[in-house]
């Protein structure tokens, strides 16, 4: 199946089974076997106009649980690596429609939690990790996801509306990672990046957050501290940033 992920193949559509057989230097009969075989499982299709072999969906759909696997299996030393360089908490989210739900948090020694974060959600609109969350999504998309969120002021600075919220994410897409002053909560920053799988696809987001006082002045550094950590765990993923995925269709977590 090696040689249905190569550069040809995927240019082509897919191989036929004599090009296959020469590439792999077996016989066309026991290639024809071998892909008959593996399109009933699922792990390769066939075109029926061009008759030429790709890759199936079975196949995609383990290489997408193993990415899950490998996400919550390399995230855990990288988020301490992180708390360890900022000295702040930080968290592992995904998006969960219109909120951002924590499944792993790293919190330094200075901190005392009266509650875990992870297994909580928090809205997507006012937090840095929602904002990371969201960057492939264009307006449209955007507008259509939250169409039914009510836009509370939590914070100071909280984003009042789509537009705003679009602004913003456009803002942070350029810079590469998001960044929220009193959005969520009076007093409180934070700082996200997205992670995405070999695909491209953002499946989840590093944030850290924390009291403006000890943050807010190192903000902008710890954004970029966090893309690099993000971009590191993308990379673990099997994502390489050529070509780019186009915009598609706290001591708290997302802060």
């Amino acid at each position: 199946m090696m040689v249905l992920g190569r550069e040809e193949a995927v240019e082509d559509g897919g191989l036929g089974v004599v090009r296959i057989a020469q590439l792999v230097g077996r016989e066309k009969t026991q290639i024809s076997r071998a892909l008959k075989t593996l399109a009933e499982s699922g792990f390769v299709e066939r075109d029926p106009a061009t008759l030429r072999y790709r890759l199936g969906w079975r196949l995609f759909t383990l290489a997408a649980h193993a990415g899950e696997q490998r996400l919550l299996s390399v995230a855990p030393p990288l988020l301490k690596r992180l708390v360890k360089n900022l000295g702040e908490t930080a968290h592992l989210s995904v998006l969960q429609r219109t909120e951002v739900l924590t499944v792993l948090s790293e919190s330094p020694p200075h901190v005392v939690q009266a509650a875990g974060w992870t297994g909580r959600t928090v809205p997507a609109y006012c937090t840095s990790s929602g904002r990371a969350l969201l960057f492939d999504h264009d307006y449209d998309v955007l507008s259509e996801l939250l169409s039914g969120v009510e836009f509370r002021k939590l914070g100071p600075n909280a984003v009042q509306d789509v537009e705003e919220l679009y602004e913003r994410i456009v803002d942070a897409r350029t810079r590469g990672y998001a960044l929220v002053d009193e959005e969520s909560e009076p007093g409180l920053v934070a700082a996200a990046a997205p992670v995405r799988d070999f695909k491209g696809r953002i499946v989840a987001a590093l944030n850290v957050s924390a009291p403006k006082f000890r943050l807010g002045g190192r903000l902008e550094d710890a954004g970029q501290e966090v893309k690099n950590t993000a971009d590191e765990l993308s990379t673990s993923l099997g994502f390489s940033p050529d070509p780019r995925p186009g915009v598609v269709d706290s001591s708290e977590p997302g802060g």
